[in-house]
């Protein structure tokens, strides 16, 4: 499946367009993550924790809506958005939306 944040694939001609495509995850962030953040933010450094958490996350909402794209009929995804946002009473869960527009290219 071909992807890109544009509205075009160079080399590509968009001869369909199938619609709005979207993938979201919603992940847990488990306390032993936060702990060893918390370390660091006083320390300094980066998260890795995190960072593996919100790639994961990430990875697995794009997944999602390739799958949904073909299920479309689409062979492509043309101007895909990624947004994060937290959520949850303490701000526990992590929640990873793309979305984009699925496409028939030749």
């Amino acid at each position: 499946m071909l992807m890109t944040t544009t509205q075009i694939l160079q080399g590509k001609e968009i001869v369909e367009y199938k619609g709005m495509v979207f993938g979201e995850v919603v992940s847990g962030v488990n306390i032993f993550k936060d702990m060893f953040s918390g370390i660091r933010d006083v320390i300094g450094g980066r998260s890795g924790a995190y960072e593996g958490e919100i790639g994961d996350a990430r990875d697995e909402a794009i997944e999602e809506m390739m799958k949904r794209a073909e299920k479309m009929g689409a062979n492509a995804i043309i101007g895909i958005d990624v947004d994060y946002e937290v959520l949850g009473e303490k701000n526990g869960m992590l929640m990873v939306s793309v979305s984009g527009t699925a496409v028939v290219v030749k």
